[in-house]
């Protein structure tokens, strides 16, 4: 139940507006609090349940005894501003047989929306789907004509851990993009929540790198010890071909 928990603070964060430049290199510094700022007014959630109604639900700040019984979901990152998110596939497993919501943070506000999926890739984890919704506080994509190296500082910005001013690193360098590039996983050393699949992993500058996919332990003796999250970049041009042709459907 630790999204449930995770939202009611999603649902009651103030947040401030930055614009996010673009740059051309790794950034290797801390980021600051306005990026981090940056990233909770974008934190969004979806929600996958059979119920085609959650309002009621949302509106009394998510109590636990109200849950639907049969909820999943995740952290999902809004990038257009037109209503396109971006998140893991998994998160959507059960989207054929039931409602897929979008929950979009503005602010101390919260817009709230049934969502259509788009386009999904189960083998790379990561899918898109669209809510008719204005979301004008959106991420733009780190430049994928350029690489980013091993040790470049990433944050998170899922509903657990994007609560948290925690940052990290690349544990993979990830390289630049060409039309033939396919969806890149890579390794983060931060250590993700349940609630935080799909969620964006962000350099110090809140650009978007990709979304968390899982989390890995190891396990001796049958103690769980943390070692790596592991995020997927897809192929930034291929993300906005799929938008924009569905745009035009």
């Amino acid at each position: 139940m630790r999204i449930f928990f995770a939202l009611i603070c999603f649902f009651l964060l103030t947040n401030c507006y930055l614009a996010a430049p673009s740059r051309a290199r790794a950034d290797r510094r801390p980021p600051s609090v306005e990026s981090l700022h940056f990233a909770q007014k974008r934190m969004s959630a979806v929600i996958v349940t059979k119920q085609a109604d959650i309002s009621q639900w949302v509106r009394r700040g998510f109590p636990k005894s109200q849950t639907p019984t049969d909820t999943d979901g995740g952290t999902a990152c809004p990038i257009s501003p037109d209503g396109y998110f971006l998140t893991a596939d998994h998160v959507l497993k059960n989207a054929g047989f039931s409602n897929v919501h979008v929950l979009y943070g503005r602010g101390s506000g919260l817009q709230m929306a049934r969502a259509r999926i788009v386009w999904r890739d189960p083998g790379n984890d990561i899918a898109i789907f669209h809510a008719p919704l204005v979301t004008p506080a959106y991420y733009t994509f780190t430049p994928p004509t350029l690489s980013l190296p091993e040790g470049t500082t990433v944050f998170h910005g899922g509903l657990t851990t994007g609560l948290k001013p925690l940052y990290g690193a690349l544990n993979t360098t990830i390289p630049k993009q060409s039309i033939f590039t396919g969806p890149k996983r890579f390794r983060i050393d931060i250590p993700l929540q349940p609630g935080d699949s799909g969620g964006p992993i962000l350099d110090a500058r809140a650009q978007l790198i990709g979304v968390n996919s899982s989390v890995e332990f190891l396990v001796p003796m049958e103690t769980p010890i943390f070692t790596e999250s592991c995020g997927v970049r897809p192929n930034v041009n291929k993300v906005m071909k799929i938008i924009a042709k569905d745009r035009r459907r």
